[in-house]
Protein backbone atom coordinates (compact mmCIF):
# COMPACT_ATOMS: atom_id res chain seq x y z
CA UNK A 1 0.00 0.00 0.00
CA UNK A 2 1.38 3.06 -0.99
CA UNK A 3 1.19 6.04 1.61
CA UNK A 4 -2.16 8.21 1.12
CA UNK A 5 -0.32 10.98 3.13
CA UNK A 6 2.19 11.27 0.44
CA UNK A 7 -1.10 12.69 -1.72
CA UNK A 8 -1.94 16.60 -1.80
CA UNK A 9 -5.59 17.65 -1.53
CA UNK A 10 -4.91 20.51 -3.72
CA UNK A 11 -3.27 18.29 -6.13
CA UNK A 12 -5.82 15.64 -6.04
CA UNK A 13 -8.94 18.70 -6.40
CA UNK A 14 -6.96 19.76 -9.57
CA UNK A 15 -7.00 16.32 -10.81
CA UNK A 16 -10.21 15.97 -10.60
CA UNK A 17 -10.68 19.81 -11.93
CA UNK A 18 -8.25 18.41 -14.73
CA UNK A 19 -10.30 15.51 -15.59
CA UNK A 20 -13.49 17.42 -15.97
CA UNK A 21 -12.92 20.25 -18.38
CA UNK A 22 -10.28 18.25 -20.33
CA UNK A 23 -8.19 21.18 -20.19
CA UNK A 24 -4.72 21.78 -18.40
CA UNK A 25 -5.00 25.43 -19.28
CA UNK A 26 -8.50 25.55 -18.17
CA UNK A 27 -7.71 24.12 -15.08
CA UNK A 28 -4.71 25.73 -13.97
CA UNK A 29 -7.00 28.91 -14.24
CA UNK A 30 -9.62 27.25 -11.73
CA UNK A 31 -7.40 25.83 -9.12
CA UNK A 32 -5.41 29.14 -9.47
CA UNK A 33 -2.24 27.75 -10.63
CA UNK A 34 -0.02 28.28 -12.89
CA UNK A 35 -0.25 25.56 -15.98
CA UNK A 36 3.79 24.79 -15.45
CA UNK A 37 2.67 24.50 -11.28
CA UNK A 38 -0.52 22.19 -12.38
CA UNK A 39 1.91 19.75 -14.42
CA UNK A 40 4.41 19.57 -11.94
CA UNK A 41 1.64 18.56 -9.51
CA UNK A 42 0.00 15.86 -11.56
CA UNK A 43 3.45 14.63 -12.84
CA UNK A 44 4.22 14.47 -8.97
CA UNK A 45 0.90 12.64 -8.30
CA UNK A 46 1.65 9.84 -11.23
CA UNK A 47 5.13 9.10 -9.63
CA UNK A 48 3.08 8.82 -6.35
CA UNK A 49 0.43 6.46 -7.47
CA UNK A 50 3.15 4.29 -10.04
CA UNK A 51 0.55 5.06 -12.53
CA UNK A 52 0.12 7.70 -15.84
CA UNK A 53 -3.78 9.39 -14.97
CA UNK A 54 -3.54 11.67 -18.31
CA UNK A 55 -2.37 11.26 -21.83
CA UNK A 56 -0.97 15.05 -22.97
CA UNK A 57 -2.63 15.77 -26.38
CA UNK A 58 -2.74 18.77 -28.67
CA UNK A 59 -6.76 18.80 -28.14
CA UNK A 60 -6.54 18.44 -24.00
CA UNK A 61 -5.96 16.24 -21.63
CA UNK A 62 -8.12 13.13 -21.56
CA UNK A 63 -8.08 10.67 -18.43
CA UNK A 64 -6.41 7.38 -18.66
CA UNK A 65 -8.03 3.97 -17.06
CA UNK A 66 -5.79 4.65 -13.50
CA UNK A 67 -7.02 8.87 -13.94
CA UNK A 68 -10.72 7.83 -14.12
CA UNK A 69 -10.63 5.01 -11.53
CA UNK A 70 -8.91 7.93 -9.43
CA UNK A 71 -11.11 10.64 -10.23
CA UNK A 72 -14.21 8.65 -9.26
CA UNK A 73 -12.34 8.19 -5.92
CA UNK A 74 -11.45 11.74 -5.25
CA UNK A 75 -14.27 12.92 -6.36
CA UNK A 76 -16.32 10.52 -3.35
CA UNK A 77 -13.28 11.49 -1.15
CA UNK A 78 -13.34 15.11 -1.24
CA UNK A 79 -17.03 14.91 -0.37
CA UNK A 80 -16.73 13.23 2.42
CA UNK A 81 -14.53 16.29 3.46
CA UNK A 82 -16.62 18.84 2.49
CA UNK A 83 -19.17 16.85 3.98
CA UNK A 84 -17.61 16.87 7.46
CA UNK A 85 -16.28 20.10 6.87
CA UNK A 86 -20.16 21.70 6.41
CA UNK A 87 -21.25 19.90 9.69
CA UNK A 88 -19.10 21.10 12.11
CA UNK A 89 -19.18 24.31 10.75
CA UNK A 90 -23.24 24.26 10.96
CA UNK A 91 -22.90 22.78 14.55
CA UNK A 92 -21.13 26.84 15.40
CA UNK A 93 -23.29 28.14 13.03
CA UNK A 94 -20.49 29.46 11.29
CA UNK A 95 -20.80 29.94 7.40
CA UNK A 96 -19.61 26.95 5.10
CA UNK A 97 -16.06 26.97 3.91
CA UNK A 98 -16.39 27.17 0.36
CA UNK A 99 -13.41 24.42 -1.55
CA UNK A 100 -11.91 23.45 2.25
CA UNK A 101 -9.94 20.79 0.62
CA UNK A 102 -7.61 23.64 -1.08
CA UNK A 103 -7.58 25.46 2.65
CA UNK A 104 -6.26 21.74 4.70
CA UNK A 105 -3.20 19.77 4.34
CA UNK A 106 -2.97 16.40 4.67
CA UNK A 107 -0.18 17.15 7.67
CA UNK A 108 -3.17 19.07 9.55
CA UNK A 109 -5.43 15.85 8.88
CA UNK A 110 -3.10 12.97 9.91
CA UNK A 111 -1.96 15.36 13.02
CA UNK A 112 -6.17 15.58 14.14
CA UNK A 113 -6.59 11.98 13.43
CA UNK A 114 -3.51 10.87 15.53
CA UNK A 115 -4.49 13.46 18.65
CA UNK A 116 -7.87 12.40 18.28
CA UNK A 117 -6.82 8.68 18.43
CA UNK A 118 -4.58 8.61 21.36
CA UNK A 119 -5.93 11.80 23.16
CA UNK A 120 -2.09 12.62 23.48
CA UNK A 121 0.44 14.83 21.43
CA UNK A 122 3.53 12.68 22.27
CA UNK A 123 1.83 9.58 20.62
CA UNK A 124 0.57 11.26 17.65
CA UNK A 125 3.94 12.50 16.80
CA UNK A 126 5.19 8.86 17.56
CA UNK A 127 2.96 7.44 15.32
CA UNK A 128 3.22 10.24 12.62
CA UNK A 129 7.21 10.37 12.90
CA UNK A 130 5.66 14.33 12.81
CA UNK A 131 7.59 16.54 15.68
CA UNK A 132 5.68 17.00 18.52
CA UNK A 133 5.64 20.95 17.67
CA UNK A 134 4.96 19.84 14.19
CA UNK A 135 1.80 18.19 15.30
CA UNK A 136 1.01 21.12 17.94
CA UNK A 137 1.05 23.62 14.56
CA UNK A 138 -0.79 21.32 12.32
CA UNK A 139 -3.98 20.88 15.14
CA UNK A 140 -3.38 24.89 16.31
CA UNK A 141 -3.61 25.63 11.61
CA UNK A 142 -6.71 23.71 11.34
CA UNK A 143 -8.48 25.04 14.58
CA UNK A 144 -8.17 28.47 12.57
CA UNK A 145 -9.15 27.24 9.50
CA UNK A 146 -12.46 25.02 11.09
CA UNK A 147 -12.78 28.05 13.59
CA UNK A 148 -13.16 26.27 16.83
CA UNK A 149 -11.44 24.28 19.16
CA UNK A 150 -11.18 20.90 18.77
CA UNK A 151 -9.12 19.36 21.58
CA UNK A 152 -9.24 20.34 25.43
CA UNK A 153 -6.50 19.90 27.81
CA UNK A 154 -7.80 17.28 30.77
CA UNK A 155 -4.87 16.84 33.10
CA UNK A 156 -2.10 15.15 31.29
CA UNK A 157 -4.32 14.18 28.12
CA UNK A 158 -5.90 16.32 25.29
CA UNK A 159 -9.82 14.76 24.60
CA UNK A 160 -10.96 15.88 21.48
CA UNK A 161 -14.25 17.40 21.50
CA UNK A 162 -17.32 16.87 19.90
CA UNK A 163 -16.75 18.92 16.67
CA UNK A 164 -13.54 17.27 16.30
CA UNK A 165 -14.63 13.61 16.15
CA UNK A 166 -17.47 14.58 14.06
CA UNK A 167 -14.92 15.73 11.92
CA UNK A 168 -12.18 13.30 12.05
CA UNK A 169 -14.74 10.48 11.18
CA UNK A 170 -15.44 12.27 7.82
CA UNK A 171 -11.58 12.38 7.32
CA UNK A 172 -11.19 9.09 7.82
CA UNK A 173 -13.73 8.24 5.11
CA UNK A 174 -12.23 10.58 2.68
CA UNK A 175 -9.04 8.65 3.27
CA UNK A 176 -10.32 5.01 2.97
CA UNK A 177 -11.54 6.36 -0.57
CA UNK A 178 -8.25 7.60 -1.42
CA UNK A 179 -7.05 4.03 -0.60
CA UNK A 180 -9.51 2.14 -2.88
CA UNK A 181 -8.62 4.45 -5.26
CA UNK A 182 -4.71 3.20 -4.84
CA UNK A 183 -6.18 -0.08 -4.10
CA UNK A 184 -7.64 -0.12 -7.67
CA UNK A 185 -5.15 1.08 -9.71
CA UNK A 186 -2.45 -1.50 -8.17
CA UNK A 187 -5.33 -3.94 -9.71
CA UNK A 188 -4.72 -2.61 -13.20
CA UNK A 189 -1.38 -4.17 -13.47
CA UNK A 190 -1.88 -7.25 -10.91
CA UNK A 191 -5.55 -8.30 -10.86
CA UNK A 192 -5.54 -9.77 -7.57
CA UNK A 193 -4.13 -6.21 -5.98
CA UNK A 194 -5.77 -4.97 -2.82
CA UNK A 195 -7.11 -6.23 0.64
CA UNK A 196 -10.38 -6.55 2.89
CA UNK A 197 -10.73 -5.49 6.00
CA UNK A 198 -13.38 -7.80 7.58
CA UNK A 199 -14.87 -7.46 11.06
CA UNK A 200 -15.83 -10.88 12.27
CA UNK A 201 -17.73 -11.80 15.28
CA UNK A 202 -17.86 -15.10 17.40
CA UNK A 203 -20.85 -16.08 15.67
CA UNK A 204 -19.35 -16.52 12.51
CA UNK A 205 -15.84 -16.86 13.30
CA UNK A 206 -15.70 -20.80 13.13
CA UNK A 207 -16.34 -22.82 10.16
CA UNK A 208 -18.07 -20.49 8.01
CA UNK A 209 -16.03 -18.01 8.06
CA UNK A 210 -12.99 -20.15 8.04
CA UNK A 211 -14.32 -21.84 4.52
CA UNK A 212 -15.01 -18.75 2.99
CA UNK A 213 -11.28 -17.04 3.61
CA UNK A 214 -9.53 -20.38 1.89
CA UNK A 215 -11.81 -20.10 -0.55
CA UNK A 216 -11.19 -16.06 -1.25
CA UNK A 217 -7.70 -16.94 -0.77
CA UNK A 218 -7.39 -19.59 -3.75
CA UNK A 219 -9.03 -17.60 -5.71
CA UNK A 220 -7.00 -14.55 -5.14
CA UNK A 221 -3.52 -15.73 -4.32
CA UNK A 222 -1.72 -11.84 -4.37
CA UNK A 223 -4.65 -10.25 -1.97
CA UNK A 224 -4.61 -9.61 1.64
CA UNK A 225 -7.21 -10.00 4.01
CA UNK A 226 -6.98 -8.15 7.90
CA UNK A 227 -9.33 -9.75 10.34
CA UNK A 228 -10.46 -7.26 13.30
CA UNK A 229 -12.05 -8.88 16.13
CA UNK A 230 -13.35 -6.65 18.93
CA UNK A 231 -16.57 -5.67 20.42
CA UNK A 232 -19.32 -4.80 18.23
CA UNK A 233 -19.56 -0.98 19.33
CA UNK A 234 -16.09 -0.99 18.19
CA UNK A 235 -15.85 -2.90 15.06
CA UNK A 236 -19.44 -0.54 14.25
CA UNK A 237 -17.85 2.77 14.72
CA UNK A 238 -14.59 1.12 12.50
CA UNK A 239 -17.13 0.58 9.84
CA UNK A 240 -19.36 4.00 9.86
CA UNK A 241 -16.00 5.82 9.64
CA UNK A 242 -14.48 3.65 6.71
CA UNK A 243 -11.55 1.04 8.61
CA UNK A 244 -13.45 -1.84 8.24
CA UNK A 245 -14.70 -2.64 5.25
CA UNK A 246 -17.59 -4.94 6.26
CA UNK A 247 -19.15 -6.61 9.35
CA UNK A 248 -19.95 -10.07 9.38
CA UNK A 249 -21.78 -11.99 12.84
CA UNK A 250 -24.93 -12.19 14.39
CA UNK A 251 -27.82 -9.51 13.14
CA UNK A 252 -29.04 -6.69 15.03
CA UNK A 253 -32.39 -5.74 15.81
CA UNK A 254 -33.56 -2.99 15.36
CA UNK A 255 -30.82 -2.12 12.26
CA UNK A 256 -28.04 -0.18 14.95
CA UNK A 257 -27.64 2.66 12.42
CA UNK A 258 -28.97 4.12 9.55
CA UNK A 259 -26.13 4.74 7.80
CA UNK A 260 -25.31 1.03 7.74
CA UNK A 261 -27.23 -2.35 5.85
CA UNK A 262 -27.63 -5.63 7.35
CA UNK A 263 -27.84 -8.25 4.16
CA UNK A 264 -28.69 -11.91 5.69
CA UNK A 265 -26.37 -14.68 4.97
CA UNK A 266 -28.54 -17.73 7.31
CA UNK A 267 -29.76 -18.67 10.60
CA UNK A 268 -27.76 -19.95 12.95
CA UNK A 269 -29.31 -22.48 16.13
CA UNK A 270 -27.14 -21.77 19.15
CA UNK A 271 -27.11 -25.33 21.34
CA UNK A 272 -27.24 -25.75 25.06
CA UNK A 273 -23.84 -27.03 25.33
CA UNK A 274 -21.50 -29.14 28.74
CA UNK A 275 -19.45 -31.37 29.37
CA UNK A 276 -19.59 -35.09 28.36
CA UNK A 277 -20.96 -36.78 31.36
CA UNK A 278 -22.63 -33.81 32.39
CA UNK A 279 -25.73 -35.09 34.14
CA UNK A 280 -28.45 -33.25 31.53
CA UNK A 281 -26.41 -35.26 28.89
CA UNK A 282 -29.02 -37.72 26.83
CA UNK A 283 -32.17 -35.88 27.55
CA UNK A 284 -33.93 -35.49 24.86
CA UNK A 285 -36.24 -32.11 25.89
CA UNK A 286 -34.73 -29.83 28.74
CA UNK A 287 -37.63 -28.34 31.34
CA UNK A 288 -37.21 -25.84 33.26
CA UNK A 289 -35.92 -27.25 36.41
CA UNK A 290 -33.04 -28.88 34.02
CA UNK A 291 -32.07 -25.45 32.77
CA UNK A 292 -32.62 -23.77 36.41
CA UNK A 293 -30.54 -26.53 38.11
CA UNK A 294 -26.98 -25.74 36.90
CA UNK A 295 -24.50 -22.87 36.60
CA UNK A 296 -24.37 -20.86 33.53
CA UNK A 297 -21.60 -19.03 31.44
CA UNK A 298 -23.20 -16.34 28.89
CA UNK A 299 -21.73 -12.94 27.48
CA UNK A 300 -22.77 -9.74 28.63
CA UNK A 301 -25.70 -7.88 28.36
CA UNK A 302 -26.49 -6.22 25.12
CA UNK A 303 -25.16 -9.23 23.24
CA UNK A 304 -28.21 -10.92 20.91
CA UNK A 305 -26.78 -14.15 22.59
CA UNK A 306 -27.70 -13.14 25.97
CA UNK A 307 -30.96 -12.14 25.22
CA UNK A 308 -31.68 -15.15 23.26
CA UNK A 309 -30.79 -16.99 26.88
CA UNK A 310 -32.94 -14.57 29.11
CA UNK A 311 -35.54 -14.81 27.04
CA UNK A 312 -35.52 -18.57 27.80
CA UNK A 313 -36.72 -17.85 31.03
CA UNK A 314 -38.76 -15.08 30.55
CA UNK A 315 -41.00 -17.31 28.55
CA UNK A 316 -41.66 -19.93 31.03
CA UNK A 317 -42.63 -16.96 33.23
CA UNK A 318 -39.49 -16.92 35.69
CA UNK A 319 -36.25 -14.51 36.10
CA UNK A 320 -33.34 -15.25 34.48
CA UNK A 321 -30.79 -17.06 37.19
CA UNK A 322 -28.22 -14.66 38.66
CA UNK A 323 -24.60 -15.27 36.36
CA UNK A 324 -21.37 -16.24 38.37
CA UNK A 325 -19.73 -15.42 35.34
CA UNK A 326 -20.30 -13.26 32.17
CA UNK A 327 -17.90 -14.47 29.25
CA UNK A 328 -17.89 -13.73 25.62
CA UNK A 329 -14.77 -15.31 24.85
CA UNK A 330 -15.65 -18.47 22.95
CA UNK A 331 -12.33 -19.80 24.11
CA UNK A 332 -12.43 -19.54 27.52
CA UNK A 333 -16.10 -20.93 27.64
CA UNK A 334 -15.49 -24.25 26.06
CA UNK A 335 -12.23 -24.12 28.38
CA UNK A 336 -14.50 -23.45 31.92
CA UNK A 337 -17.43 -26.28 30.58
CA UNK A 338 -14.71 -29.08 31.24
CA UNK A 339 -14.05 -27.82 34.44
CA UNK A 340 -17.25 -28.38 35.97
CA UNK A 341 -20.99 -29.03 35.18
CA UNK A 342 -21.55 -25.64 33.75
CA UNK A 343 -23.81 -24.96 30.83
CA UNK A 344 -23.25 -22.36 27.48
CA UNK A 345 -25.12 -21.34 24.65
CA UNK A 346 -23.05 -21.93 21.46
CA UNK A 347 -23.39 -22.24 17.80
CA UNK A 348 -22.51 -25.70 17.02
CA UNK A 349 -19.83 -24.78 14.90
CA UNK A 350 -17.95 -23.01 17.61
CA UNK A 351 -17.87 -26.50 19.68
CA UNK A 352 -17.41 -29.12 16.28
CA UNK A 353 -13.63 -30.25 17.44
CA UNK A 354 -14.47 -30.92 20.53
CA UNK A 355 -17.26 -32.79 20.26
CA UNK A 356 -15.25 -34.94 17.64
CA UNK A 357 -12.90 -35.08 20.18
CA UNK A 358 -15.42 -36.48 22.94
CA UNK A 359 -14.95 -33.66 25.65
CA UNK A 360 -18.43 -31.38 25.05
CA UNK A 361 -21.46 -32.11 23.83
CA UNK A 362 -24.81 -30.95 22.85
CA UNK A 363 -27.54 -31.07 25.87
CA UNK A 364 -31.35 -31.65 24.97
CA UNK A 365 -33.21 -29.84 22.35
CA UNK A 366 -34.85 -26.29 23.28
CA UNK A 367 -36.62 -26.01 19.81
CA UNK A 368 -35.92 -22.46 17.73
CA UNK A 369 -36.49 -20.26 20.05
CA UNK A 370 -33.11 -19.95 19.71
CA UNK A 371 -32.49 -19.12 15.96
CA UNK A 372 -30.69 -16.06 15.18
CA UNK A 373 -29.82 -14.38 11.56
CA UNK A 374 -26.20 -13.87 10.57
CA UNK A 375 -25.76 -10.87 8.32
CA UNK A 376 -23.20 -8.81 6.58
CA UNK A 377 -22.98 -5.36 7.96
CA UNK A 378 -21.82 -2.53 5.46
CA UNK A 379 -21.96 0.84 5.11
CA UNK A 380 -25.17 2.21 3.06
CA UNK A 381 -22.72 4.66 0.54
CA UNK A 382 -19.66 2.15 0.76
CA UNK A 383 -18.53 2.02 -2.53
CA UNK A 384 -16.47 -1.33 -2.93
CA UNK A 385 -13.20 -2.46 -4.92
CA UNK A 386 -13.80 -5.12 -7.33
CA UNK A 387 -11.83 -7.49 -5.04
CA UNK A 388 -14.08 -6.14 -2.12
CA UNK A 389 -16.78 -6.83 -4.16
CA UNK A 390 -16.20 -10.45 -5.19
CA UNK A 391 -15.59 -11.07 -1.28
CA UNK A 392 -18.63 -10.07 -0.77
CA UNK A 393 -20.25 -12.14 -3.69
CA UNK A 394 -18.36 -15.20 -2.49
CA UNK A 395 -19.71 -14.70 1.12
CA UNK A 396 -23.66 -14.71 -0.51
CA UNK A 397 -22.61 -17.61 -2.25
CA UNK A 398 -21.08 -19.53 0.86
CA UNK A 399 -24.35 -18.74 2.98
CA UNK A 400 -26.76 -19.71 0.10
CA UNK A 401 -24.56 -23.20 -0.05
CA UNK A 402 -24.92 -23.50 3.81
CA UNK A 403 -28.90 -22.61 3.29
CA UNK A 404 -28.98 -25.47 1.33
CA UNK A 405 -27.04 -28.13 2.98
CA UNK A 406 -24.32 -27.96 0.65
CA UNK A 407 -21.93 -27.34 2.80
Amino acid sequence: MKDIFQLNLRHLDALLVTGRSGSMSAAAREVNLSQPALAQAIGKMERVLGERLFDRQPGGAMPTVAGKVMMVRVNRALRYLAHGGRLVRRSARLAPLPHIERRVTMVQLRALIAVEGNSSYVQASELTGLSQPAVHRAVRELQDILGMDLFVRVGRIVRPTDVASRFVRFARLMLSELRAGVEEIGAISTDDAGRVIVGILPSARAIFFSELLARFTTAHVSAAVKVVEAPYLELLSSLRQGDIDLIIGARREPSPHREVVQEELYDDDPVVVGRTGHPLQGKKQLDLPDLLAYPWVISAPGIPLRTKWEQIFLSRGVEPPRLRIECGSVLVTRGLLLQGDWLALISRDQFLFEQRAGTLTEMGDLGKELRRGIALTRRRDWMPTPLQADFVRRTHVLARERREGVV
